[in-house]
């Protein structure tokens, strides 16, 4: 049985953060999300806030503490993309997608760190993509983002560590959501092809593996970026 902790899931309201909050909620733990719209899974705490945004993600965090108490476990999952070439890609396109994806997952942490170090016990969990290692054409903003959390999630285990603190990076592949769902039919067949389990994954499976990460008998590791992609990655 996993210790009952405070959750965070950012991006919480739909597909993978809805799953992850879900799986939380389902293993007993208090478990609140950040949204810019829309709600978690009930028995959840929805709490709006722009992962872009310092000030918002202090005033989430203040609202969280008050109600479910310190966060014990985070997990940074609010991320964007605006895919397109290289030479067509805007400056914003580039900046927004880094500040949302990297950024945000700094300005989560940084806030959740305080009561974790405090507690001298915390998990963090950052939400990456097979394409932060694997690359992906039209996609050099999303997988520079996704990459940046790596490096992230090490540099928090050099300095948190002794503190009985983790960071892990957890690299879903192509996983069944509304944003898969809408590729056309040819294309998904031809994605399937080239992935060893010859399916997509599902949100749960995902969820279920940064849940585990989060307990008790993940206590030991750190630093480790987990894929979870039917083999498609082999974790590069």
């Amino acid at each position: 049985m996993t210790t009952p902790r405070t959750v965070l899931v950012t991006g919480g309201n739909r597909g993978i953060g809805f799953a992850i909050a879900e799986e939380f909620v389902a293993q007993g733990h208090r478990v609140a999300v950040t949204a810019r719209t829309g709600q978690g899974p009930e028995g959840t705490l929805t709490v709006v806030a722009d992962v872009t945004d310092a000030a918002s993600i202090d005033a989430a965090f203040t609202t969280i503490e008050a109600q479910l108490g310190p966060v014990e476990v985070v997990v940074a999952n609010a991320g964007i993309t605006k895919d397109g070439l290289l030479m067509r890609m805007t400056e914003d396109d580039f900046t927004s997608v880094v500040d949302t994806n990297l950024g945000g997952a700094f300005r989560v942490v940084k806030r959740a760190s305080k009561g974790m170090l405090k507690a001298r016990f915390g998990r963090i969990v950052l939400v990456s993509s097979v394409v932060g290692l694997y690359g992906g054409p039209g996609q050099a903003n999303y997988a520079a983002s996704k990459a940046g959390l790596v490096g992230f999630a090490r540099s928090l285990t050099r300095e948190l560590g002794a503190r009985g603190i983790t960071a892990n990076v957890v690299a879903p592949g192509f996983v069944e959501t509304d944003m898969t769902a809408v590729l056309p039919e040819a294309q998904q067949a031809e994605y399937k092809k080239s992935i060893p389990a010859g399916r997509y994954g599902t949100a749960a499976e995902i969820a279920k593996a940064i849940a585990w990460l989060a307990g008790d008998d993940a206590a030991y590791i750190s630093g480790a970026v987990i894929p979870v992609d039917g083999g498609l990655g082999m974790g590069h």
